[in-house]
């Protein structure tokens, strides 16, 4: 039973694909690896992906990246902490995302 969600927020949910050698490379076997908000659900992340790119998805996976800090020119700084989701297609199904 998928909860009922709103469709705004659907459109937020994914921000970017993400487009590594290691996301490429699972693209091959139907896992596909999204960008999404801090505070997006796997559910969430399921029922976007099914909606925006007509597929149907066997599995969610989800990954907070934590935030790391940098320095530039003398200047500490830090990167923001994200969260990535892995998505599985039920085979038959496939992502055009536009890669190389």
């Amino acid at each position: 039973m998928t909860p009922a969600i709103n469709e705004e927020r659907l459109l937020q949910v994914l921000v970017a694909p993400r487009m590594s050698e290691k996301a490429m490379r699972l693209s091959a076997d139907s896992q596909y690896v999204f960008r999404v908000l801090r505070n997006a659900t796997k559910p969430e992340i399921k029922t976007a992906v099914e909606k925006l790119f007509n597929v149907q998805v066997k599995n969610v996976r989800v990954l907070n990246v934590r935030a790391d800090g940098t320095h530039f020119r003398g200047r500490v700084g830090a990167h923001s902490a994200w969260k990535k989701a892995y998505v599985t297609l039920k085979p038959g199904f496939t992502i055009e995302l536009g890669g190389a």
